[in-house]
């Protein structure tokens, strides 16, 4: 900018004085010291990337209450000790359980074609030979929920919807309706079965699988999740105006009761008064692939910036438990189970990582009033990685959720949405979906995180929610 247009600039602003005066958004002060060397350090951190490697490798695919799952167990314990925690212990529960079976589906009018397709958790099963029925297309679940009931009587509803990449993840919730609960609305207006586009932002043909529900009284049906290709070619075939016929091959079965847990372990603080800072994610994943990013990459980046603070050669003042929750995606029952043993004791802040291992964007708190500089000192020690100070709630998380609701501060450390729900509960939820310098830069969040709260001097009590 010239001098002279600068002049002019400032000569048209003194009419204004609000204009003219108005202040540069204010800066955060510098981090101490000892937490910013702690952060920089863990933009190098190896640890994180070995536990994702680890899990994905010898051990593979962890669906919850089955007996990979409980390798994955055995595994994480031993991980944990040898990474040098303190308190190493698996928490067993009971919790029913789904499996999946043989899954085939193809038009056979009016244009003959295969599909593919995956069975959402709890899906009702088709007959061993599978059943042929029309389909009746309903471009939105809205359109579903507004069919008459009794209109789809022995019939196979497909429900479209269009998931849009967001940073925040929040277009999950909105597209998500069609599977959380489309499968229950279909059986009680008749549907012999169900499928519905991918709950995605992909366009591979690969389906994306995850869990629905059947309330009390509501016989569960065949519930599948076309891949986007697949859903598009249903949606052009019925511009076509010509009806629709689908055989649908799906075999889950219940198989009852079966064993499930949670693995802990702790970095002792030197306060037990102080109360406790929970942190973790889910160890189980969906069985179409390894889960990578859904979660072995939380529980690997919560660990390795835990280990960080463990190998720091300062205790904390707070214990920092890391929980590797049992059986998330069918249900959340870790965390409920964690917060039936453990939800009497003192917890000061709980945190969770679970949506994949992209850079981390901003961060969030719910923190009482006595500790609103701990918000203040976690805005400074953040920002040098790009990370900004959002005014939501925090603590957000299906496993530390039954914990945040006994009245427990939260933080969130929210990572970049944009391509999660490419491979979100897929095939491609695999090892090479990590990119190793976007895990460092969440380890050096987690690490500046835990640096800050675990040791702030300020009591951390409870907190008053909003209702919603």
């Amino acid at each position: 900018m010239t001098n002279r247009f600068l002049a002019a600039v400032l000569a048209l602003a003194l009419p204004f004085p609000a204009f003219a005066q108005r202040a540069e958004p204010p800066v955060p002060p510098a981090a101490d010291p000892a937490v910013a060397a702690l952060r920089d350090a863990a933009l190098k951190d190896d640890v994180a990337y070995d536990i994702v490697e680890g899990l994905t490798t010898e051990v593979g695919q962890r669906l919850a209450g089955t007996e990979a799952e409980a390798r994955a167990r055995q595994w994480a314990a031993a991980k944990l000790n040898a990474l040098g925690f303190k308190n190493v212990r698996i928490e067993t529960y009971r919790m029913p359980v789904w499996v999946r079976g043989e899954e085939r589906a193809e038009i056979t009018a009016p244009f003959p074609q295969k599909l593919t397709l995956a069975a959402l958790g709890n899906s009702g099963a088709t007959p061993a030979a599978g059943l042929t029925a029309e389909v009746v297309v309903f471009k939105t679940y809205s359109d579903l929920a507004n069919a008459p009931d009794g209109s789809l009587k022995g019939k196979i509803a497909y429900v479209g919807n269009a998931m849009a990449p967001t940073q925040d993840g929040s277009s999950y919730g909105q597209a998500g309706v069609a599977r959380f609960v489309g499968p229950a609305v279909a059986a009680r207006k008749g549907a012999a079965a169900i499928v519905i586009r991918s709950i995605g932002t992909d366009t591979h043909r690969l389906p994306h699988t995850g869990m629905t529900s059947f309330p009390e009284g509501v016989k569960p049906i065949p519930a599948a999740a076309l891949s986007v290709p697949d859903a598009k070619l249903i949606e052009a075939m019925a511009a076509r105006g010509r009806p629709i016929s689908m055989k649908l091959v799906l075999t889950p079965r219940q198989i009852g009761e079966q064993e499930s847990g949670n693995v802990i372990a702790e970095v002792p603080g030197s306060d037990p008064d102080a109360g406790v800072v929970l942190i973790g994610g889910h160890l189980d994943s969906w069985d179409l692939a390894t889960g990578a990013i859904d979660d072995a990459s939380g529980v690997a980046i919560t660990a390795a910036a835990a280990k960080r603070i463990l190998d720091s050669g300062r205790q904390p003042r707070r214990t920092i438990r890391v929980v590797w929750f049992g059986a998330e995606e069918v249900g959340g029952y870790g965390g409920r189970d964690y917060t039936r043993r453990h939800g009497a004791e003192r917890h000061a802040v709980a945190a969770e990582s679970d949506f994949g291992a992209d850079r981390v964007w901003r961060f969030q708190a719910t923190l009482p009033d006595s500790a609103k500089a701990v918000a203040d000192r976690l805005a400074s020690a953040l920002a040098p990685l790009g990370i900004v100070h959002g005014k939501g709630d925090g603590g957000d998380g299906s496993d530390i959720g039954p914990t945040i609701a006994t009245g427990v501060a939260g933080i969130d450390l929210n990572q970049s949405g944009l391509h999660y729900f490419d491979t979100h509960h897929t095939p491609d939820d695999t090892l090479d979906r990590v990119d190793r310098e976007e895990l460092r830069q969440n380890v050096a969040a987690w690490t500046a995180m835990l640096a800050v709260v675990a040791d702030a001097p300020e009591e951390i009590g409870p907190v008053q929610r909003k209702s919603h």
